[in-house]
């Protein structure tokens, strides 16, 4: 029980009253007259004990003492508080909630208290221990059988616990010993209401347990009338209400009797004996209203009792019919024992017989709410306030929920308020009413209770305390959640308290919330957390087909289980684990792993789910990955190009990179753009207009062809078989061309075929002749198949209808396709001819040089150098060319890609352009052909255009007579002069002299179908878009009504949505306007009555429906130029475009505007998503803020232009150390943040903090040149905030004054001195021997430790206003910091003065200096006036001299004489240690009083004291120089010792300087760290080591390798680990490398990644025969021996069979070590068997006997050694070696016999020598 509630607090609120910290104690009031509790009489309600207030007298009973005259009228009626509550209180509850353990009782005044099952009574306890010590089950009552929510007890306080919070938790018991505590058996009167526990069931009733000594109450069978407790269902425990109905014995016999209907209305009167002592809450009172006050009323009971009612207690409604002298009944709610206070209640909820109390409001449950516009109706001082909830219902503010929690409260000022915003904490069943807070922070909280999660949901809280299970976090006061020990990290950490610390904030995400019982888990997972796959929180969720990351609980022989959210789990069978065939899964995977899982089926209702590994890996579901983005068919999207194929391109559909697929032919309706195109585009590029045409479970396909896209957004697609009927037409486009027919594909999916009969009107012998694979075609079907779900359609052109003006529209497209590929071309080929190229356009005139005539002829241009310019003989015709001749000629057609430019020099070309007019008819030549287009000539005009060489999209050209070719004649007619569209040539219709061929174009079908300019129309809506509504006119064309012209004008309010104000199906009266393109829907207004459209643009508007209004059509140039910069204007939107981040809207159907973001948004916030703020449709006002030709600019903000003084949202898009941030700003503006008006208080890297595309406040200072000079300053930006300004700006030079402190930033280093910046605008500069007490004869120095934007102290010397230029000193003397440059680079010092000369002189003598080096160092420093003497004594300064300069200043105070002395000057060291160490760490101890300043950091800059030291007499300083002399001696020696460790990092830096290649020492100082457990700093000296040893020094540098291998294996993850190991193979030797990662895991146990190491290694380096020894002796080590025995065999086949017997011998020296020593006995007696003269073998095994085996062995093996035929010296070594073994372990017996041996040997030799 304990621990679940450490784990999982109760939530709850009603504890929230209780904000005062300290327990509070109960009384122990022995004497009822004496108070120890005089600090709180004035709030305690009723009890006023102090002595000075006269208590009023009471009447009181006979039996009645003189103590409970303490039950005295209150002064002023309150609430019960928390804080008043004591030990012992009597109290009336209402069960809130039961558990198994604990029961959660509703106390009155919005209290709430625990009663646990120890609590009960005696007889529970002794029948729970009995149950609990006995084997059998016998059913007892459980605490939910005996307490039901909502049943009236009566219960006493036991105990006031303060949790760990500091709140106070009310422990309460039911137990009948404490609650009758105060009656006595002689006090029992019939008719008194007692509560009791049944103690046992007898034969004719039960015994109960009223608490009461010496006293025996029964109930009998009979006098139980009530249904519930029939006596068949009471039980031991059961808790009972009953009624004395007879007392026997001096109260040692009582019989109750249980009637709930009597006992409500049971009446304590005064005959019975009730007195303060031993009232008891729940009883019914007659009594009389007192005084009724604005707080409560006082009321006399039971004779002279005084009570009182707060006002949560008086009955709602009645408060008017409560007068002094009323008799009315009340309930008593508290009985206070000390100060004997009784709280009574009148609601009829308590006081009416048989009513209920409810533990849940009427209005459903509405705990956490957040509730606005609350009025406040009364403040009740002392306890708290009444609101009024909108719904009416009241609610009540604890007195402590008015303010903030450490906040005064001032109850008139919010009282005063006219509204209110609470939340509903908590509703009390006691009080029937909701408690609610004011508190803003409650109010802002975001989870209030567990009921506010949802699992899946990413969350915020802080670390609470690590335990052994896992983590507990805080998400809010009373909200926490467990992060079980598998999901702390994607690892298990072994020491996860090296990573989380009590108090960290951190990010997680709702595992599984039961708000019920108030658990929480929690993951920290950061592949779940951050996983942006969808969730499944159901199994309705898990759709097969979806993938997610879900975490492995448990693994199986036969796969794993797989858990998501909310206990939603799947399977994932053993064959789904991988592609590859897995056995065992343990070794693969294990509990607690995150990984991709894709469902394959799910059912719900049986909850569950087969999962999959593999397919999710395989990734075959691209959308089902993202189905937050399903593409629809026909949807328009813009996509990112991923990779160009072959035969098309790769996409990915913004905004969540679904992937789909763009084919070749799908560029363009014009099959030789579709290559262009192709070549033209870029990885990387964006490409929009593009739509979904079929999608599949393998793959979306787009198209880029016009004519599609067209037909599919108005509805002229079939989506499914079934829509199709015969004389259907559809656009589809060429899939397959076969001997018998063409396929033709459609959008959807669906195929038809064109048999060869029905593919053209002409005869047609072969089939590839007539289409092209691709080719955008107009299909109608003819005939169905429905059982086979086939179609036949035919392509002739007699059959199909095109649409009006769609040879023009699609003549426009393939143009404006060419233009935009030339434009790609020229800006991704970055040449300059490729931009020339891309700007001709046909019909150009260009100067150009004739380079050759030969048939045709080419020509040279200075412009287009590279390029070939070429002229057919036609083209050259009637004209005479000689090389070199200059001429000019006409643009026929340009190729970019081949760099090819076709021209003219015809005359009848190149003569002056004639003015054309509409409708105007001309013979035309064709000059050339490219492809699908033909550039013409319009007879005697010199007007050049370009037509497409097929006059309908099903056009079959068979033979060559019917193609186009040049030299041919064609009439045309003129649609319009000059097409902007077609770069300003001729659009013009065309067809052959052929009078067969019929024409398709607008003109020739001005018919009936199309509507004229003003003509009045009815119609039916069709659709109802945000921005647009589209009706069914009454001859079944197509209406489109804009957004701008549904309403009038002047009613459109801002927000409103216009269109919303149509309904689909309604019936509207519309008038003309204009018309839309079929294919690009370009609105155009009607320019005459002869042209006329299928899609009519309509208007709605009232005014304009008048027949008598006569309205002219406006075209977008003339409504563009009628808008005004800063007009405001009513405008609607229309789209979002999320890559480019801006909005556009539309004001006009021809008109759309572009918002820019930081026109859009005024708080940086909403920069993530700005679409939010604005609907598709919704009306808005903006301003102008620029016009173009063909665009409008608007914004939002409600400003149009830039002002000095204002603020705005801007951009960084640049960061520059020189200038600062380069912003851009709204409408076009640009401009600079300076370095210095970054912040308020300067910070060292201070661009550090920004980051390109980061949004940002700005000031505008003022505008320069069109630049703007920004601050973002606090003191700026919110002025209203008087915040102090560390740094002040320095707006100009007269507000410097000389010797002031100011920081700036370094802006560079020169010879002239470092020049520091101030401002924005103001740069000083301190000279070089201004800027450090060092001589340095570079400025490089310098500038190698100053670089561009360090932060510097500096003092002002002086300012020459009129130049504007400003003296600084960076001198310590002067600014108070150390010197900015370190001590370690050993630099001498700078020398001044004469006085000071002469001093030095001497010093040098003493320390052997040659006179030379002075005379050398004096030139070069200037003579410096005497500085302040502030700062005499400098850190940097070496100890002794510091003494000295002193005392010759204290001469200068006597004898007033203008001496010279430095600001920081000393002779040159004493020593010259080449590391350059710092002298000060030994003196600080010597410094005197006045030389300690605090000068820690550049924070302390505040420090300009002057103080002026104690005088000394000679005596005393002669004694302190030598006091410094010895100190400095002393300090020398240790710094000379070589021995002394190092102690901290100074130290270890400056025996790296002496030392730089000594791995040791490297190795020591990362110790050094890790002692002090700072992780990161070891690992950064490694990486310093790494880089700073030599690179010769192979073996150190490998060994600070090892090091950091070590580090990252017991600190790091194993990510960190694999990343150095794989750094250390690519620098070090990689085998030893391999070695010691293995050796690494090996001891620290890591046997499962040693092992995996160790086969790689010997795969690797199996030709090195270390590498098997290795593995061989990590085998043994864990008693692998067989394995080892197999890696001998591996290890014999890999290496030359010239080692076999040494890697045996070392095998069995290691069995011998670390395996079984026989085992390695009997190989090496193998070995030597077959290798007997190996006498090193030998010697081998006898060292390895003499170690392991038996001397009876080692003698055995002895003599067998000293008979080998082997030369005489290798048996003399042997029995030199056999004497000292038994010198050592032998007896003189055995050293003799082995003597005898050798003397023996040497005979039978020297015999045979004879021989």
């Amino acid at each position: 029980m304990a621990s679940m509630e450490e784990d999982f607090p109760r939530g709850g609120t009603t504890k929230k009253p209780s904000e005062s910290k300290r327990v509070v104690q109960r009384a122990e009031v022995d004497n009822l007259f004496q108070s120890d509790e005089k600090a709180e009489t004035k709030k305690r309600k009723g009890a006023t004990k102090d002595d000075s207030k006269k208590l009023k007298k009471q009447k009181t009973d006979k039996k009645q003492t003189d103590g409970l005259t303490l039950n005295a009228a209150a002064k002023c009626v309150e609430i019960l508080h928390i804080k008043n509550v004591k030990e012992g209180t009597l109290m009336l509850g209402s069960v809130k909630d039961v558990t198994d353990f604990e029961v959660t009782v509703s106390l009155p005044c919005g209290l709430q208290g625990f009663l646990s099952i120890k609590n009960i009574c005696d007889s529970y306890a002794k029948l729970l221990t009995e149950q609990l010590d006995s084997a059998d089950t016998e059913e007892i009552c459980s605490l939910p059988h005996i307490f039901h929510p909502g049943m009236v007890l009566r219960c006493a306080i036991a105990k006031l616990d303060t949790t760990k919070r500091g709140s106070l938790s009310i422990q309460l018991s039911v137990n009948p010993k404490l609650v009758n505590k105060s009656l006595a058996s002689s006090s029992l009167k019939a008719g008194m209401v007692l509560t009791g526990f049944v103690e046992s069931v007898e034969d004719h009733g039960c015994i109960v347990d009223i608490g009461i000594n010496g006293s025996k109450a029964f109930l009998p069978k009979n006098a139980i009338k009530t249904k519930q407790n029939n006596p068949g269902e009471l039980k031991a425990g059961q808790y009972v209400t009953s009624q004395i109905e007879e007392v026997k014995n001096d109260g040692r016999v009582v019989h109750l009797s249980v009637n709930p209907a009597a006992i409500a209305q049971a009446c304590a009167e005064a005959k019975q004996g009730w007195n303060l002592t031993n009232l008891l809450p729940g009883l019914l009172v007659k009594a009389t209203i007192k005084k009724v006050t604005k707080h409560g009323l006082l009321l006399d009971f039971l004779s002279s009792f005084s009570g009182q009612v707060d006002i949560l207690h008086m009955e709602p409604g009645q408060t008017s019919s409560y007068t002094e002298g009323a008799q009315v009944q009340a309930r008593v709610l508290y009985v206070e024992p000390s100060s004997r206070l009784v709280g009574l209640s009148l609601r009829s909820h308590l006081v009416h017989p048989g009513a209920v109390v409810e533990t849940f409001p009427a209005g459903g449950d509405r705990i956490g709410e957040v509730i606005h516009e609350c009025k406040m109706t009364a403040m009740h001082h002392m306890s708290g306030a009444m609101l009024e909830l909108p719904d009416k219902t009241p609610a009540f503010v604890h007195i402590n929920h008015l303010k903030e929690s450490h906040g005064s409260a001032n109850e008139n000022r919010v009282f005063a308020k006219p509204v209110h915003t609470c939340r509903v904490l908590d509703f009390s069943p006691m009080d029937q009413i909701h408690f609610v807070s004011l508190r803003k922070s409650i109010i802002a909280k975001p989870f209030f209770r567990y009921h506010d999660l949802q699992a899946g949901q990413v969350v915020e809280g802080t670390v609470s305390v690590l335990l052994n299970h896992g983590m507990v976090v805080h998400l809010s006061d009373h909200i926490k959640g467990l992060v079980p020990r598998t999901h702390i990290s994607d690892v298990v950490l072994k020491n996860p308290e090296k990573k989380y610390v009590e108090g960290m904030k951190i990010k997680c995400r709702v595992l599984s919330v039961d708000a019920e019982n108030k658990k929480l888990y929690l993951t920290r997972k950061k592949a779940l957390v951050e996983s942006s796959l969808p969730l499944f929180l159901s199994y309705n969720d898990a759709r097969p087909g979806r993938v997610s990351h879900g975490y492995i609980v448990c693994i199986k022989g036969f796969g794993c289980i797989v858990r998501f959210y909310n206990n939603v789990k799947g399977l994932v069978p053993i064959h789904e684990l991988s592609s590859e065939p897995i056995i065992n899964p343990e070794e693969v995977f294990y509990v607690g792993q995150v990984l991709k899982a894709k469902v394959l089926q799910c059912d719900p209702e049986k909850a569950k789910m087969v999962l999959s590994f593999k397919a999710a890996l395989e990734g075959t579901i691209e959308d089902a990955t993202n189905p937050q983005f399903d593409c629809e068919v026909g949807q328009r999207v813009e996509a990112k190009l991923l990779k160009k194929s072959v035969n098309g391109v790769e996409m990915a559909i913004l905004p969540n990179d679904v992937r789909a697929s763009l084919p070749m032919m799908h560029l363009s309706d014009h099959m030789s753009n579709c290559p262009l195109m192709w070549e033209s585009l870029q990885e990387g590029d964006i490409i929009s207009n593009l739509v979904c045409i079929s999608k599949n479970k393998q793959n979306i396909i787009l198209t880029k062809k016009p004519t599609v896209r067209w037909s599919l957004e108005e509805g002229l697609a079939a989506k499914d078989f079934s829509e199709i009927t015969v004389g259907t037409q559809l656009f589809g486009w060429i899939k397959n061309i076969m001997s018998y027919g063409v396929f033709v594909e459609f959008p959807y999916g669906l195929v038809g075929l064109a048999p060869k009969s029905a593919m053209t009107d002409k005869f047609l012998s072969d089939t590839t002749a007539a289409f092209q694979l691709g080719q955008t075609v107009i299909a109608k079907v003819t005939n169905l198949d429905e059982e086979k779900r086939r179609f036949l359609v035919t392509l002739k052109i007699s059959e199909v209808i095109s649409p009006q003006g769609d040879n023009q529209t699609r003549l426009i497209n393939g143009l404006q396709e060419r233009k935009a590929v030339g434009e790609m071309l020229a800006r991704t080929g970055n040449s300059e001819l490729r931009q020339h190229l891309a700007a001709l356009s046909v019909g150009e005139k260009l100067k150009l040089t004739v380079d050759t005539v030969k048939e045709g002829a080419t020509f040279i241009s200075d412009d287009l150098t590279g390029a070939t310019i070429q002229a057919t003989k036609h083209h050259i015709m009637g004209v005479n060319l000689t090389e070199g001749q200059k001429v000019t000629a006409v643009v026929l057609h340009v190729d970019i890609l081949s760099a090819c430019v076709h021209v003219s020099i015809l005359p009848k070309l190149l003569m002056k352009k004639r003015s054309l007019t509409e409708e105007s008819k001309h013979t035309a030549m064709v000059q050339f052909i490219d492809k699908d287009f033909a550039v013409v000539s319009l007879d005697n005009t010199a007007q050049l255009t370009v037509i497409q060489t097929s006059s309908n999209l099903n056009d079959v050209l068979l033979s060559e007579s019917e193609k186009l070719k040049a030299g041919m004649t064609l009439a045309v007619e003129v649609l319009e002069p000059s097409c902007e569209q077609i770069q300003g040539l001729p659009l013009v219709s065309w067809e052959r002299s052929a009078p067969k061929r019929q024409c398709t174009t607008s003109e020739s079908l001005t018919g009936s179908n199309g509507h004229c300019f003003g003509e009045l129309l009815k119609g039916k809506v069709r659709t109802v878009k945000p921005t647009c509504i589209q009706v069914t006119l009454e001859d079944g064309s197509t209406g489109s009504v804009h957004v701008s012209e549904v309403i009038e004008p002047a009613e459109v309010s801002l927000g409103s949505f216009p269109t919303s104000s149509v309904k689909v199906g309604s019936v509207v009266t519309a008038r003309v306007i204009g018309g839309r393109e079929a294919s690009s829907h370009r609105f155009l207004p009607f320019s005459h009555p002869k042209f006329r459209y299928t899609i009519s643009e309509l208007t709605l508007i009232p005014s304009k429906l008048d027949k008598s209004v006569d309205f002219k059509p406006v075209t977008a140039k003339e409504k563009l130029s009628s808008y005004k910069v800063g007009e405001e204007i009513t405008c609607f939107v229309s789209k979002f475009h999320p890559d480019r981040k801006c909005l556009e809207v539309t004001t006009d159907p021809s008109v759309t505007a572009t918002v820019e973001l930081l026109a859009m948004i005024t708080d940086p916030k909403d920069a993530s998503h700005p679409q939010k703020l604005y609907k598709l449709g919704q009306a808005v006002r903006a301003k102008v803020v620029n016009v173009t030709s063909n665009r409008i600019m608007l914004s939002l903000t409600g400003a149009h232009e830039l002002e000095k003084g204002s603020t705005a949202l801007g951009i960084v898009t640049n960061i520059q150390p020189q200038a600062g941030l380069l912003v851009k700003l709204p409408f076009g503006g640009k401009g600079t943040v300076s370095i210095t008006d970054l912040a308020d208080a300067y910070k060292p890297n201070p661009l550090d903090a920004y980051s390109k595309d980061q949004l940002l406040r700005c000031y505008l200072l003022g505008n320069e040149n069109g630049k703007w000079q920004l601050s973002l300053r606090p003191s700026r930006l919110n002025p209203q905030q008087e915040k102090l300004v560390k740094d002040p700006e320095v707006l100009s030079v007269d507000k410097l004054k000389a010797g002031q402190i100011i920081r700036g930033y370094v802006k560079s280093v020169g010879e002239q001195g470092v020049f520091i910046r101030l401002s924005g605008s103001i740069t000083g500069r301190a000279e070089l021997q201004q800027s450090t007490k060092y001589f340095v004869n570079n400025h490089t120095v310098l500038s190698a430790h100053l670089p561009p934007n360090t932060l510097l102290t500096t003092k002002i010397l002086s300012i020459d206003e009129e130049e504007e230029f400003i003296n600084l000193s960076l001198l310590p003397v002067d600014t108070g910091k150390s010197d900015i440059l370190p001590e370690s680079l050993g630099l001498p010092l700078r020398l001044f003065g004469e006085e000071k000369k002469k001093h030095d002189t001497k010093k040098m003598k003493k320390r052997k200096l040659s006179e030379g080096e002075q005379k050398q160092a004096e030139p070069e420093v200037p003579k410096k006036k005497k500085k302040n003497k502030k700062a005499r004594t400098d850190d940097s300064d070496s100890g002794v001299e510091v003494y000295f300069r002193e005392e010759e200043e204290k001469e200068d105070e006597e004898n007033p004489v203008p001496a010279k002395v430095t600001s920081s000057s000393a002779a040159p060291s004493r020593l010259q240690v080449a590391a350059g160490f710092s002298w000060d760490v030994g003196l600080s101890s010597l410094k005197p009083a006045a030389a300690a300043l605090d000068r820690d950091s550049s924070d302390g800059e505040d420090q300009d004291v002057s103080t002026k030291p104690q005088k000394k007499s000679r005596h005393e300083l002669e004694q302190e120089k030598k006091a410094a002399e010895k100190a400095l001696v002393q300090r020398e020696t240790e710094l000379m010792d070589p021995s002394l460790r190092p102690e901290d990092a100074a130290a270890f830096e400056r025996l790296l300087l002496a030392s730089p290649n000594s791995s040791l020492l490297w190795l020591q100082y990362m110790a050094h760290h890790l002692q002090a457990t700072q992780i990161e700093q070891a690992r950064a000296v490694a990486e310093r080591a790494l880089k700073t040893i030599s690179f010769r020094e192979e073996q150190e540098k490998l060994n600070v390798w090892v090091a950091l291998l070590n580090l990252e294996n017991m600190y790091g993850t194993a990510e960190s680990l694999k990343k150095v190991f794989e750094r250390a193979v690519q620098f070090c030797e990689p085998m030893p490398v391999y070695q010691q990662l293995a050796d690494i895991y090996a001891k620290s146990n890591k046997i499962k990644e040693a092992e995996g190491l160790y086969k790689t290694i010997v795969r690797r380096f199996r030709d090195n025969k270390a590498v098997w020894f290795s593995y061989g002796t990590f085998l043994l080590q864990q008693g692998q021996s067989d394995a080892a025995s197999a890696l001998l065999q591996r290890a014999l086949k890999s290496l030359p069979s010239k080692e076999s017997v040494d890697v045996i011998a070392k095998f069995a020296q290691l069995e011998f070590s670390y395996g079984d020593a026989e085992k390695g006995r009997s190989m090496f007696e193998k070995v030597l068997t077959s290798y007997p003269k190996r006498t090193d073998l030998w010697s081998i095994f006898i060292d390895l006997l003499v170690k392991h085996g038996s001397q009876k062995d080692v003698r055995a093996l002895f003599d067998r050694v000293i008979h080998l035929s082997v030369s005489v010296k290798k048996i003399k070594f042997f029995f030199k070696r056999y004497l000292e073994y038994e010198k050592k372990h032998g007896t003189p017996q055995s050293i003799q016999a082995v003597k005898e041996k050798a003397m023996e040997f040497v005979e039978a030799k020297g015999t045979e020598a004879a021989k």
